[in-house]
């Protein structure tokens, strides 16, 4: 037992200096967050109120040691399996032993176990059955021998062996599997993959039309090492529906040269036997082995990339700025079944509904014009968010012609996912006895009053701001997804009194549970009036107190600090600093003044320091402040409401609705999105489309190309429209690979589109 304990405290040192190196900070650091990961705290809570413990490590960094640590852990399990299974098998040498516990990857450990993995039954387990194994251990020695004389030993006509080029051929079956099986030979194999392989793909026969979106994959080539996750993701989806055929190729004399120089050893007749059978190692064994790996090695880097891409994305989208407690008429549109309407009042709630025929002719636009103005005056509607889907320009044009008065924003609101919330358990629950289209004008408008509240009660993947998110590795999108959306509602801190369970779920520490029992206690008891009484919550205890209290606020409440992001547990640092001051601590809360004047060097403890400290004096001076942008009433290009409507040379204000690795896709009020590349985005060079941009921006760009039969609408940020509108992207041929056998050394993948065209190149499809 405590020989197993010191082995774990030895694993655990070993963690924290490789996590610290790899991320360049201390050891020390790393030590205590993991300590406090292990002790059940959450990212959002260590990053915010532990930072003397962590040396203000941010959330980014705690995630990553929290993920390096599980992935250390499970490479640890795995050679701990390996080392079990080959030492049943008798098989585990003491230098074998070293070799599988210092191997630092699961590349390398997996290499080193495949001799000994169990496999089905192979040309060279059969000719090992034949009785061949000894002959083939004596050709690889490569000694001067009569290679005939010595085949003929083992000529067996009940084995099937009845000749000596049978013995040979399986004798050479058996050294080709064992230098497919050589760690050595995989790994320099698998770095000329990765220097020297190119992704080829063809169109599958027959399927030239059903295929037409992988037209520009038809007949294409690239090297592995530069292409960028976006066109490996479309490469391997046009080939999993069977539209292409995908091959991973390298320089077959470059591989037979590698494996010549480790195996063979002499120039006699065995020797000869030792490089045929290489190449027929190479040709049948290891190049199918590695493209199999580099298929799937570049998948996992494309669907880091991708995934960083979505989770940038949804962060900005669910920071996007909220028009805050507003009276609010929403309209999700539509011409023949008309326009859905909805009042909410400023806490969001639904106090009317209705359906009005703006579009459908007769006297259809002027009773939905009495209906909106009576609407408008009724519930004091302070703002109109309508949805950005079908008719949704139309409805714009028709509701600005009331003339409602410049009290009234008319705002475009984006109802990517609308649908899916409306048929969803969580908007039956809360709109049992509403139907659909009732739901999803509710959600058009709450999107308006708060982003994050509303968009949290939809599954991530549907809100529109992913690229190729069916795709990825599901697991680690939800992990991602789900730490982005816990680091913003944190960031913002929720309302407990009026939050939602879908909300209050994502609150450091709380969960679905807890937050059902919540909202449960608030519903039967009335509204929390101090932090304090949550502690009286079913299932709150003292653990998810401390990790939940400092990011749930109560507005009004008997204490001022409890609407703040002070933590309780700091509450009477805050009373000593009142105290010294000759105030009270609602004083404190009220006046810049008096906060300006706190000593933080006074309060400096053993267990507080001034990043804590600094942190309580900023939150003071301006308590439960909403870190989002303030809210700004955007409007389209009237007239413009069509895609036939747009010329080139056109200068457009649009909104932002995607970033990808190739550029932005923005709203023009069209219905359907441009695409401005990477490429014109700015007058200088950049390298990624977030450096320039960031998800429901408003941004000014120029129409450079129209392609209505295909939907596409190239755009320019650039301030030379002209220039901009000077290349194509629709009749760019494909980028052929350029020569890299001279290149020795693995480089680091930039992922990163590097291509001209207006479009971006017709290769960035853009799959949802």
């Amino acid at each position: 037992m405590e020989e197993q304990q010191q082995m774990d405290l030895q694993a655990l040192a070993g963690y924290v200096l490789a996590i610290a190196g790899e991320l360049n900070v201390k050891a020390k650091q790393v030590e205590s967050t993991m300590a406090l990961l292990e002790d059940g705290a959450t990212v959002p809570f260590i990053s915010r109120y532990r930072k003397e413990a962590t040396g203000s490590l941010d959330e980014v960094q705690v995630a990553a040691i929290r993920d390096r640590l599980a992935q250390m852990r499970e490479l640890d399990k795995r050679r701990a399996s390996i080392l079990a299974t080959i030492e049943e098998q008798g098989k585990l040498t003491p230098d074998l032993k070293k070799k599988i516990e210092a191997a630092a990857t699961m590349t390398v450990l997996e290499d080193l176990y495949l001799p000994y993995k169990p496999k089905r039954r192979t040309r060279g387990t059969i000719a090992k059955e034949k009785g061949l194994e000894p002959f083939a251990e004596l050709i690889i020695q490569q000694g001067d021998f009569d290679l005939n004389a010595e085949a003929t030993k083992y000529i067996n006509a009940e084995k099937e062996v009845v000749s000596a080029d049978d013995a040979i051929k399986g004798a050479r079956d058996i050294i080709a599997e064992q230098i497919s099986e050589d760690s050595q030979a995989r790994e320099q194999i698998r770095q000329l993959y990765w220097d020297q392989g190119i992704f080829a793909t063809k169109v599958a026969t027959g399927k030239e039309e059903e295929g037409i979106k992988y037209k520009d994959y038809y007949d294409w080539s690239e090297p592995v090492k530069t292409a960028p996750s976006h066109r490996v993701l479309a490469m391997r989806r046009g080939a999993k529906e069977k539209f292409l055929s995908l091959r991973v190729n390298v320089p077959e004399e470059d591989a037979n040269a590698i494996l010549e120089k480790l195996f063979v050893k002499a120039g006699n007749d065995a020797a000869i036997q030792v490089k045929l059978a290489a190449i027929d190692s190479f040709k049948r064994l290891i190049s199918l082995s590695m493209e199999t790996e580099i298929r799937l090695d570049t998948k996992k880097e494309a669907d880091l990339t991708a995934i960083k891409v979505f989770a940038d994305n949804l962060r900005q989208l669910l920071m996007a700025s909220p028009l805050g407690e507003k009276n609010v008429l929403a309209l999700d549109p539509g011409f023949r079944t008309g326009c859905k309407l909805v009042c909410l009042n400023a806490q969001g709630k639904l106090v009317y509904n209705d359906t009005i025929y703006p579009h459908t002719g007769g006297n259809g636009a002027v009773q939905a014009g009495v209906i909106v103005k009576e609407c408008v005056k009724k519930y004091n509607i302070e703002a109109i968010a309508v949805g950005n889907g079908t008719a949704s320009r139309e409805t714009e044009d028709f509701l600005r012609k009331l003339e409602l008065g410049p009290a009234v924003a008319i705002v475009m609101v984006n109802e990517s996912g609308a649908s899916i919330y409306s048929a969803s358990e969580v908007a039956r629950d809360e709109f049992p006895d509403y139907d659909l289209t009732v739901r999803g004008a509710v959600s058009i408008g709450r999107r308006l009053m708060d982003p994050l509240a509303e968009l949290v009660k939809i599954d991530a993947k549907s809100i529109g701001v992913g690229q190729y998110q069916h795709d990825v590795d599901q697991k680690q999108l939800k992990v991602s997804l789900d730490d982005v959306v816990e680091s913003c509602v944190n960031n913002v801190g929720v309302e407990v009194n009026t939050a939602s369970k879908q909300l209050l779920t994502y609150v450091a520490g709380v969960g679905a549970n807890v937050a059902g029992k919540l909202v449960a206690f608030r519903d039967a008891n009335g509204a929390f009036l101090s932090r304090e009484q949550l502690s009286k919550v079913p299932g709150m205890g003292p653990k998810t107190f401390e990790q939940c209290a400092g990011f749930l606020r109560i507005r009004n409440g008997q204490n001022p600090l409890d609407a703040s992001a002070v933590h309780p547990e700091t509450y009477p640092i805050v009373e000593n600093m009142a105290k010294d001051l000759g105030c009270a601590v609602k004083d404190l809360v009220a006046d810049p003044s008096l906060v300006a004047k706190i000593e933080l060097s006074k309060y400096v403890s053993d267990t507080i320091g001034l990043p804590t400290l600094s942190d309580i004096k900023a939150e003071l001076a301006k308590p439960g402040r909403d870190p989002r942008e303030k809210f700004e009433a955007f409007s389209f290009a009237e007239g413009i409401n069509e895609m036939s409507d747009l010329t080139v040379g056109m200068e457009l204000l649009g909104i932002v609705t995607n970033i990808t690795a190739f550029g932005a896709f923005v709203d023009v009020g069209v219905h359907q999105d441009g695409l401005v590349h990477i490429s014109k985005m700015a007058n200088h060079f950049i390298s990624d489309p977030s450096e320039v941009v960031k998800v429901a921006q408003k941004v000014k760009v120029t129409v450079t190309e129209i392609d209505i039969a295909r939907k596409r609408i190239a755009l320019s940020m650039v301030g030379d429209s002209k220039e901009a509108s000077g290349t194509s992207g629709v009749s760019r041929e494909p980028r052929k690979p350029q020569n890299n056998n001279k290149q020795n050394n693995r480089k680091p993948r930039d992922n990163k589109s590097t291509g001209g065209g207006a479009f971006g190149s017709s290769l960035n499809i853009n799959f949802g």
